[in-house]
């Protein structure tokens, strides 16, 4: 599937390692992807991010990120169904920061010797890839570019389409900004 992406997209998918490393993860996720995705400059998914107004608001994104590994990963629509059920995240997110140290629901390892072999890469950000490429394909398109990976970020439920949502990039915004609205299925 690789050899199908551009070098932006390689260049995504190394930034997600970079960060998940830098995090201390076990895998690499599709926050980190997100993160990579950020920090891209003169590629197709960058002008779209900067087209729809994120280029100021990154820092946002990042915080909003860093609060849902803080909630383990829940994203605030599992959080407010939680909520519904009488149970809340916030307090119990406080209740085993206070016992175990802030952060302690993210999952991060940094720290508590992590080897350092290679990163596999977690359920959802294997899920992101396989879409990017399905995407592509749907599209017509004869590689697999950044945009891709941003559109299967927004077309995928999870905590990265949430923050994005949030900041006004959905799948069909950046349909339009990229492609000027000839919209092709999230797949």
């Amino acid at each position: 599937m690789f050899e199908r992406f551009t070098k932006d997209a390689r260049d995504v998918v190394r930034g997600a390692v970079d960060y998940a490393e830098g995090a201390g993860a076990q895998a690499v996720e599709a926050e980190h992807m997100l993160l990579a995705l950020l920090d891209r400059k003169a590629s197709r998914a960058s002008f779209g991010l900067a087209a729809l107004g994120l280029t100021d608001r990154k820092e946002s994104v990042r915080s909003s990120l860093s609060e849902a590994r803080r909630r383990a990963g829940l994203s605030q629509a599992d959080a407010d169904a939680l909520a519904g059920l009488g149970i809340d995240v916030s307090e119990i997110v406080a209740r085993v920061e206070e016992v175990h140290g802030v952060g302690a629901m993210s999952g991060d390892r940094k720290g508590k010797g992590w080897w350092s072999g290679r990163r596999t890469f977690g359920r959802d950000a294997k899920e992101v890839l396989e879409r990017s490429l399905r995407i592509a394909l749907a599209r017509r398109d004869r590689h697999v570019g950044d945009e891709h990976i941003l559109l299967a970020l927004t077309a995928r439920p999870g905590v990265p389409a949430e923050v994005l949502a949030d900041h006004g990039v959905t799948y069909e915004t950046v349909t339009r900004v990229l492609y000027g609205g000839g919209e092709a299925k999230a797949g």
